[in-house]
């Protein structure tokens, strides 16, 4: 089998899969018009989020048996038509879930503890200890929405704190000893802090809004290390300056590309993003929960291990 490799990625996927008996390819810097032209040559693709893998990609893909996604999700690809055409899709969340329960944590007490703050204040000069009294997670109640590897992960993070940690999701009966699954109504009259674990869908593009926000019944922080579209970042922004959000940890912002790589294309910043970059209570990381030099070579081995299981 040939296998195309169409992002850099750890030394190891390479070598796991040269290992095996694959003929690997490398084209980092090729057109997706060019790489369309030879797809057809390929047995198989393994992308991180170079471009999108669309119903015209797939159709000049003419003998490919899978496409492997070195990373969480897969939202780059069209998985209805892939899945359509026979081919399989492999994704990694197994490999960077550890690394993702660590970042929300470190937000959060970021959040409570206003490090962030604290450690602007000081470097310019300033001693304010009062301004910067923090609050403790212990005796809080956590709600996890998308309890998959991510959440799971948090949860399990979670475990060494006085806490209540519930969650919800779609698929039913999920809940385990980290985390105790209700449904949405009730999390939304539980909780004090909010974590958001879930990719990118029809579901839950737009999810977390002002409606969403007003149901629950208490101020709540946030924290999203899922995916940025998940929240109508102006909403949120108002949810903030009322103090119905007590304060946000964002990983992730709706006005991410599709590639992960850029935010914006010009200089022309949105209001919203504005108040954000400027808010004490928010605190802002590029999307990187999941991006840690353990994480790189647990994905790429992820994808190697699923790969062999299927094809050897």
């Amino acid at each position: 089998m040939k296998i195309l490799l169409l992002d850099s990625n750890h030394p190891i996927l390479k070598s796991g899969l040269e290992n095996l008996g694959f003929q690997c390819d490398e084209d980092f810097t090729s057109s997706k018009e060019k790489i369309e032209d030879k797809i057809k040559n390929y047995d198989g693709i393994v992308i991180r989020s170079r471009f999108a893998i669309d119903s015209c990609f797939i159709d000049n893909a003419s003998n490919l048996k899978f496409i492997a996604r070195v990373g969480a999700g897969l939202e780059n690809i069209d998985t209805e038509y892939a899945s359509k055409k026979g081919i399989r899709l492999i994704a990694a969340p197994e490999g960077n879930r550890n690394a993702v329960g660590e970042h929300s944590l470190a937000m959060l007490l970021s959040l409570f503890n206003k490090l962030n703050k604290a450690d602007r204040e000081v470097r310019q000069g300033k001693w304010l200890r009062e301004g910067n009294r923090g609050i403790e997670l212990d005796g809080k109640t956590v709600g996890i929405i998308g309890y998959g590897n991510m959440g799971k992960a948090f949860a399990k993070k979670l475990k060494g704190f006085d806490v209540e940690v519930f969650c919800y999701d779609i698929k039913p009966n999920i809940g385990d000893n980290n985390a105790i699954q209700i449904p949405i109504e009730e999390l939304r009259k539980k909780v004090d802090v909010l974590s958001l674990h879930t990719p990118e869908t029809s579901l839950t593009i737009n999810m977390i809004d002002t409606e969403f926000i007003r149901a629950f019944t208490k101020p709540f922080w946030l924290i999203n290390t899922g995916r940025g579209k998940s929240i109508v970042t102006k909403n949120l922004v108002k949810a903030l300056q009322s103090g119905k959000i007590l304060g946000a940890g964002l990983d992730v912002l709706e006005y991410e590309k599709s590639s992960f790589e850029n935010l914006f294309l010009d200089d022309t910043l949105p209001e919203a993003f504005q108040y954000l970059i400027n808010a004490d209570n928010v605190i802002l990381s590029p999307h990187v929960a999941g991006w840690t030099i353990e994480s790189k070579g647990k994905l790429a081995q992820t994808i190697v291990d699923k790969i062999k299981t299927v094809y050897t």
